[in-house]
C-alpha cells in the first residue's frame, strides 16, 4: 500500500496526519508515558529518547515519522519507521491514546510506516528479503489483534527483566586477570562499540549497528554518564562491557556484552552486579533491562541468576514486503 493510499484512510472527525515538529515533543513523550501507564502501570518515556530516534543516520522526521492531532494541539498517536541492513529491514513503532483504541488511528500510522518502506524497496538489493518489524506489549491486545489482520506475524519476544534491591547487592567476583574500570569519553569510544559489535553478532537476526548510529544512540545523549559505563579490561583489551544511562527514574542497563574469547568466566554476571552496585550507591532501589528471545547465550538465565525477574513482556512482529530472489 502507498503512502496515497494511507492516506485515504479516515481518522476520527477533528483529527489530521502530518509529520512531527519540535513543538511537538512534549505531546508525542506524553503520549507514550499515557500508554506504558494502561499497558504496565508505571511509565518511563523521555524527550531524550525521541530525540535520539530522530537524530539516527538515514532518518528524517518530516519523511519517517508522523502525529495524529487535533486543532489544538493534542497528540492522538505518533509513528515512525527507520531504514535498516540496506533497506532490508524496516523497524517501526508507533503510539495511540488508550481511549482512542480501535479508531482507525492505528491502522492509518501502519499503513502509512508500511508505504514510506515500499517506497523505499528499490533502494534494497534486487535480490534481498524485505521485511517491517514492529513490536508491542504483551499487554496490549488490540495492538497485537491490528497488527495480524495488517499481515504481521508473531516472531521473537522481549522480556524486561528487574532487580529490586532492599539491601546492597553482592559485590562482583572478577576472574583472575579481569580488572574493571569506567569509560574514558576521547579515548575507548572505538573499543567499546567494536567490543560490543563483536559480542552481539552472534545473536540471531544481529544487524550490526555502525559507529555513528551507536554514538549517538549510547553518547550523544543528556543521559549519558561515564561513571555508568563498566569496561571489564584484561590488560589493554575490552573483554566485555556493562553500559547504562542515567535516566531520573529507577536504574537501566541498556547493553551487556561479553566477547567470546571471554566468556564462560563470570564477567558477565559480574559487570552487572558492578552495575546494580553503583545504582545501589546512588539511591536507586530498582534496576532494569530488555533481553530478546533471539538472544543465543542464554542471557535470560544469567540474568535470572544475578536476582532479577520478569516483569514484561514485548512481542516482536514481522511483515514480509518482499521475499529473496534467487540468483
Amino acid at each position: 500500500m502507498s503512502g496515497d493510499e494511507a492516506g485515504t484512510l479516515a481518522l476520527p472527525q477533528g483529527l489530521a496526519v502530518r509529520a512531527p515538529t519540535s513543538d511537538d515533543l512534549a505531546g508525542i513523550v506524553a503520549l507514550m508515558r499515557e500508554c506504558e501507564l494502561a499497558e504496565h502501570g508505571e511509565a518511563e518515556a523521555e524527550a531524550d529518547d525521541i530525540l535520539g530516534d530522530w537524530q539516527r543516520s538515514g532518518f528524517d522526521p518530516a519523511a519517517d515519522a508522523w502525529v495524529v492531532a487535533s486543532p489544538d494541539g493534542e497528540i492522538a498517536g505518533y509513528a515512525d519507521v527507520w531504514a535498516r541492513a540496506e533497506f532490508t529491514q524496516f523497524n517501526c513503532f508507533g503510539y495511540v491514546r488508550p481511549r482512542r483504541a480501535d479508531s482507525g488511528i492505528g491502522t492509518r500510522l501502519l499503513r502509512l510506516m508500511e508505504g514510506r518502506a515500499r517506497h523505499q524497496l528499490t533502494r534494497a538489493p534486487g535480490d534481498a528479503r524485505v521485511v517491517l518489524n514492529n513490536i508491542v506489549s504483551h499487554a496490549n491486545e488490540p495492538a497485537r489483534r491490528l497488527l495480524k489482520s495488517e499481515g504481521y506475524r508473531p516472531l521473537r519476544y522481549y522480556w524486561r527483566m528487574v532487580i529490586q534491591m532492599e539491601e546492597p547487592p553482592a559485590p562482583p567476583q572478577w576472574p583472575e586477570g579481569i580488572t574493571v574500570r569506567n569509560f574514558a569519553r576521547g579515548r575507548d569510544e572505538r573499543a567499546v562499540h567494536a567490543a560490543v559489535q563483536e559480542a552481539f553478532q552472534d545473536n540471531q537476526g544481529y544487524v550490526p549497528t555502525s559507529f555513528e548510529d551507536w554514538s549517538t544512540l549510547m553518547i550523544e545523549r543528556e543521559t549519558f554518564d561515564a561513571g555508568l559505563w563498566f569496561l571489564a579490561m584484561d590488560g589493554d583489551e575490552v573483554a566485555g562491557v556493562a553500559l547504562c544511562p542515567s535516566y531520573p527514574g529507577s536504574g537501566w542497563v541498556r547493553q551487556v556484552a561479553v566477547r567470546r574469547p571471554w566468556r564462560r568466566r563470570g564477567i558477565a554476571l559480574a559487570l552487572l552486579r558492578q552495575a546494580f552496585g553503583e545504582f545501589y550507591r546512588r539511591g536507586k532501589r530498582e534496576v532494569g533491562l530488555v533481553v530478546d528471545s533471539y538472544n543465543l547465550s542464554n542471557a535470560k538465565g544469567l540474568y535470572e541468576r544475578a536476582g532479577m525477574h520478569e516483569a514484561r513482556r514485548h512481542d516482536g512482529y514481522e511483515k514480509e514486503l518482499r521475499p529473496a530472489r534467487r540468483r
